[in-house]
C-alpha cells in the first residue's frame, strides 16, 4: 500500500494546511461530542468541522486548505444541526443536510451530540466476479506495453517500465463508483474499490446534477469527483506510477461531468451531449474521449492516459456502451436483452441484423436514494428480507451488523413479500390496520418502510418496465421471444429472481433465460481495457444502436401507469 502523499497525488494534498482553517477564534472552552466518519472525538464551541475531521484523522478534500474558496470539503450531517453556525453564501447551493466543513462551526449546545460523515459514507459491497456472460473475451493486446526496460504506448516511449504494468477500469455510476486494477501484461484483477459518488449533494439524479453544473461555476462536481476518485486510487495496492491507463465509462452526464465538459445541452431537448452533437455534425470521428491523466489530477503515472469509452445516444452514455461489449448483446441471431438497473436504467435489446436502445429516468430508489429507510450496500444495509407466519421480519444485514436501513436487493425483497403475505396489494396500499402509518421492519433500529417509499419504488419500477414495454412494441415481439435478459447493475448480482419477477420488476422469464450479470458496465471497462481490438469493434457496434425515444412513443404513459403496479411483467 502506497503513502496517500505519494509524489504523484492530485491537487487536493498540494496546498499546506493552515494551523487556523476552516476555524474562527475557538469561543469558549465548552466541550461537546462529534461523531465523524464514524469516529467520535472531543469538540469546543467555536471549532469547525473541517479542522476537528482533520484532528480525527478523517480524509476531507481541500485544495484552498479550508479557507473556504474550493468549495470541496462538503459533509453530509446527520444529527446535530441546529447546533452549527448559520449557512454561509458559498453553501447557499448546496441541498439540505449538506454543509461545507470549514465553514460550519459548533454554536450551541442543545443536542447531546452532532454526527456528519463525508461524501464517502463507507466502503461499499464489491462484486468481485461478473457471472453468467456468454461474450468470449477479447484478445490481450492492451495500448501499453513492454519493451525492453521502456514502456510504450502506440510506438511512443512513456518512461521506464517498473516491474509491473497496470490499468485502471472505472464505472462513474450515478450512485455509486466502482475500479479494477488490472495487470496489462496478464489481463488479471489485481484488486477492487467501490465508493458513493460523491456528487450527491448536488441531487440524486443526473438532471438536477446538470441543472447545478449550469448553475454554479468553479466544476465543482468534477473537482470533488476527481478529489474521492484520487484517493480510491491511493489506497490500491500499487504505487502510483504502475499505472499507465485509466479507462473511464458512465452515463453521459457523468462520463462528461468527469472530463470538465459543458452537459447542459444533455438536460435539453434532444438531449445530446456535445461530442454526440459534434459526431453527428462530422466534427469528429468518435463520441470517444481522450485526455492526459496529469491534465486531470490523477494520481497514476504522469504519462497515463485516460480514455472515455464513445456514447450510444442522449443518455445512454459509455456505460452502455461497454455493457454491450460485455454481454455481447447485438451478436447472434437470438434476441437478447441487457437492462442495467440504475438511477438512469439502460435498456439494450437485439441481435446481429437490429439493435434498438433507450434509456429510463427511474431515479435512484433501487439504490436506496430518496427513500425513508434506504441506504447504499455498506455494512448495516439489509439486503434480504423474510416475513415470518407471525408476521414478523427476518433479515440479512450486510456486515452481520445490526440494521441501519435497507439497500436495493432489499427493497425488491421486502416488496415481494407484502405482495406475498397479502399486507400490500398490486396497487401499492398497505392492507393491514396496523401498518397505517407504515410497516415496522426493526423498531428497536427505527427502520419504518412507509406507503410513500412504496410510490417512490412503484415509479422507478415504471420507468423500468415501460421501457421494456416500448422496445418490445418497436422491436416487434413479445417477451416470450427474448433468449437471453442480462440484467445488470449496482444489485443485480445480489438480487433475488423470484422477488423480481413477482413485483413485476422483470419479464417472468425461466431462470435459463434471466442472467443476473452484476456490473457488466466495468466488465466492458476492463475488456476495453485490455484490449485494442475490442475498442475498435466497439466503435463499430454502437453505431448500428437506434436509439428509442421513450417519452414521445405513443404506448409509454399506459406502460408507465401499468408498470407501476406489484404484478408479474408478462
Amino acid at each position: 500500500m502506497r503513502p496517500a502523499r505519494c509524489s504523484c497525488s492530485s491537487v487536493w494534498w498540494r496546498r499546506a494546511i493552515p494551523a487556523d482553517a476552516g476555524s474562527d477564534s475557538v469561543e469558549r472552552a465548552v466541550s461537546r461530542r462529534l461523531s465523524i466518519q464514524g469516529k467520535t472525538i472531543e469538540a469546543r464551541i467555536g471549532e469547525s468541522l473541517f479542522r476537528l475531521g482533520l484532528n480525527a484523522g478523517v480524509f476531507i478534500p481541500s485544495s484552498c486548505g479550508g479557507q473556504g474558496k474550493c468549495r470541496e470539503c462538503l459533509v453530509e450531517i446527520e444529527a446535530g444541526a441546529g447546533d452549527l453556525s448559520s449557512r454561509v453564501s458559498q453553501e447557499k447551493p448546496l441541498q439540505e443536510g449538506f454543509r461545507l466543513a470549514c465553514r460550519a462551526r459548533i454554536v450551541g449546545s442543545a443536542e447531546p451530540s452532532i454526527a456528519c460523515h463525508t461524501l464517502a459514507r463507507g466502503r461499499l459491497r464489491i462484486v468481485e466476479a461478473t457471472e453468467g456472460l456468454e461474450a468470449d473475451a477479447p484478445p490481450l493486446d492492451p495500448a501499453v506495453v513492454r519493451s525492453g526496460v521502456v514502456a510504450k504506448r502506440r510506438g511512443e516511449v512513456l518512461g521506464d517500465a517498473p516491474s509491473r504494468l497496470l490499468g485502471l477500469a472505472v464505472d462513474l455510476g450515478t450512485t455509486t463508483i466502482a475500479l479494477r486494477l488490472c495487470d496489462l501484461e496478464t489481463g488479471e484483477v489485481v484488486a477492487l474499490n467501490t465508493l458513493e459518488n460523491p456528487q450527491r449533494f448536488a441531487g440524486s439524479d443526473v438532471m438536477a446534477r446538470i441543472a447545478f453544473d449550469g448553475r454554479h461555476r468553479g466544476r465543482l462536481l468534477q473537482r470533488t469527483l476527481l478529489a474521492y476518485l484520487g484517493r480510491a486510487i491511493d489506497a490500491l495496492p500499487c504505487e502510483c506510477d504502475e499505472i499507465f491507463e485509466v479507462v473511464i465509462v458512465g452515463n453521459t452526464t457523468m462520463r462528461d461531468l468527469f472530463f470538465g465538459l459543458d452537459v447542459q445541452s444533455i438536460g435539453q431537448d434532444p438531449y445530446r451531449s456535445l461530442t454526440e452533437q459534434e459526431w453527428l455534425a462530422g466534427k469528429r470521428a468518435t463520441t470517444g474521449l481522450e485526455r492526459s491523466a496529469r491534465r486531470l489530477g490523477l494520481p497514476v503515472h504522469p504519462r497515463a492516459s485516460v480514455i472515455g469509452l464513445p456514447l450510444v445516444a442522449s443518455h445512454l452514455g459509455a456505460d452502455a456502451a461497454a455493457a454491450l461489449l460485455a454481454t455481447g448483446v447485438g451478436l447472434g441471431t437470438g434476441i437478447g436483452v441487457l437492462m442495467d438497473i440504475g438511477t438512469n436504467t439502460e435498456l439494450v435489446m437485439g441481435n446481429q441484423e437490429r439493435i434498438i436502445a433507450a434509456s429510463c429516468p427511474a431515479g435512484p430508489a433501487f439504490e436506496g436514494g430518496g427513500l425513508g429507510c434506504g441506504m447504499p450496500g455498506v455494512d448495516g444495509a439489509i439486503e434480504r428480507v423474510r416475513c415470518t407466519p407471525k408476521g414478523t421480519f427476518e433479515f440479512g444485514v450486510i456486515g452481520d451488523v445490526s440494521p441501519l436501513g435497507i439497500c436495493g436487493s432489499g427493497l425488491v425483497e421486502l416488496l415481494a413479500e407484502l405482495v406475498r403475505t397479502g399486507r400490500m396489494n398490486r396497487l401499492g396500499r398497505f392492507q393491514d390496520e396496523a401498518d397505517e402509518d407504515g410497516v415496522v421492519l426493526d423498531e428497536v433500529a427505527g427502520i419504518m418502510f412507509s406507503e410513500s417509499d412504496v410510490n417512490e419504488l412503484a415509479q422507478a419500477k415504471g420507468a423500468n418496465a415501460a421501457g421494456v414495454r416500448v422496445l418490445l412494441d418497436t422491436y416487434g415481439i413479445d417477451a416470450g421471444t427474448i433468449e437471453r435478459f442480462y440484467l445488470a447493475g449496482g444489485f443485480a448480482r445480489h438480487l433475488d429472481p423470484d422477488a423480481a419477477r413477482r413485483i413485476g420488476l422483470v419479464p417472468d422469464l425461466p431462470d435459463t433465460k434471466l442472467i443476473r450479470v452484476g456490473n457488466a458496465a466495468l466488465e466492458g471497462a476492463q475488456r476495453a481495457l485490455l484490449s485494442v481490438t475490442a475498442r475498435e469493434e466497439l466503435e463499430q457496434r454502437v453505431r448500428r444502436v437506434e436509439h428509442v425515444r421513450l417519452e414521445t412513443h405513443p404506448l409509454f404513459f399506459d406502460a408507465f401507469v401499468e408498470g407501476c403496479q406489484f404484478h408479474p411483467f408478462r
